[in-house]
């Protein structure tokens, strides 16, 4: 038999008994999301980072990581908004290796997606207990959308998933802003039809039961490089990238036409260290062309405690460093957010 069923997951009902939100996180969930929607309709000029660590390995640093970045952003509330990255999945090209705290909550031990469950709904709610700010996360399996539709701001439709007709469909009724990043290709019109999918109702099958949804217009953009036929990564957040994406939503009938720039991934070659010059490009588009400004309403930025990455399992292992792909350390991104803040 190909499929071994082990045993059956709590629901998501069972589950948000067992670790449940409060009153009060209800009310700043609510708060924020309100402003984050602001932010899409062009209601409100502030500026989104999305930021933190490739992958929230560790509950104890991604914290002390969340901690520091709302310390700042008391400091910069008047033109930025922060969401934290907290990335409980992890995608894998070959389908191999760490895929994240929900399948394991010890990088080093064996997969256990109960507990896996429970660990992402506990790192999401004490991070926002201690700070105040909710944060955003990976839709990698549309499914699991129900277990956390209660604790998150803002969802991400990887490069992977982006063309999935279930990925496309089970966005279009989330309520909160759902990025879609263009594919590995690089094909922006995929991605565009992505937005366009999400932007409108549909009926279909989600969690062995019929639903429709009523479409989610702040679904938008994210452009997060390429790779070409040689491997090879191609940006695409110069500033003609940012005037053909116009373009192409400016033929399209889709609401608040909006884009997230991704610093890191193929826009930087993983070369994680280039992420504050490609941030301040980016910011130079945004001050030449006012409808560019208009258009990006964000970057999504990788940093951790520490910089770099370090394997899983090793006998020196770092605090707070990235056992995924490699991330500015904390300094650089202190400075970086101050420095975005006076540029905006």
């Amino acid at each position: 038999m190909s499929f071994t069923f082990m045993e059956n997951l709590p629901t998501p009902e069972e589950l948000k008994e067992r670790v449940p939100v409060s009153a009060n996180l209800k009310k700043i969930k609510a708060a924020r999301d309100d402003e984050i929607r602001r932010i899409f309709t062009g209601e409100s000029d502030k500026f989104l980072l999305i930021i933190g660590p490739c992958s929230a390995d560790s509950e104890d640093s991604v914290l002390e990581y969340t901690e520091r970045l709302a310390k700042i952003q008391d400091k910069v509330a008047d033109r930025l908004l922060l969401i934290p990255r907290i990335y409980t999945n992890k995608p894998r090209t070959t389908g191999m290796g760490y895929k994240g705290i929900m399948h394991q909550p010890d990088p080093e031990g064996k997969p256990d997606l109960e507990a896996g469950l429970i660990a992402v709904r506990n790192i999401h709610i004490h991070s926002m207990e201690q700070t105040g700010l909710t944060a955003a996360d990976e839709m990698l399996y549309p499914a699991n959308w129900s277990y956390v539709d209660d604790i998150l701001s803002y969802v991400a439709i990887g490069a992977r998933s982006v063309e999935n007709q279930q990925h496309r469909l089970t966005a279009s009724g989330i309520e909160i802003p759902v990025g879609m990043k263009n594919p590995t290709s690089g094909d922006m019109s995929v991605m565009i039809n992505s937005c366009i999918a999400a932007q409108h109702g549909h009926t279909f099958i989600f969690r062995s039961s019929e639903c429709k949804t009523d479409g989610n217009r702040l679904a938008h953009c994210v452009l997060r490089g390429a790779t070409n036929k040689h491997g090879e990564s191609v940006p695409n957040y110069h500033f003609e990238d940012l005037e053909l994406l116009l373009r192409l939503y400016n033929e399209t009938t889709l609401a608040n036409p909006a884009v997230i720039v991704d610093t890191n991934h193929s826009n930087s070659g993983k070369k994680y260290d280039q992420q504050p010059r490609i941030t301040r490009e980016v910011l130079n588009s945004r001050k030449y062309d006012p409808r560019v400004r208009e258009l990006v309403k964000g970057l999504m930025i990788e940093s951790y405690l520490e910089p770099g990455c370090q394997p899983i399992g090793t006998d020196k292992h770092v605090y707070g460093k990235s056992i995924t792909d490699p991330c500015l350390g904390w300094d650089e991104t202190e400075r970086l957010i101050y420095e975005v803040a006076a540029l905006c």
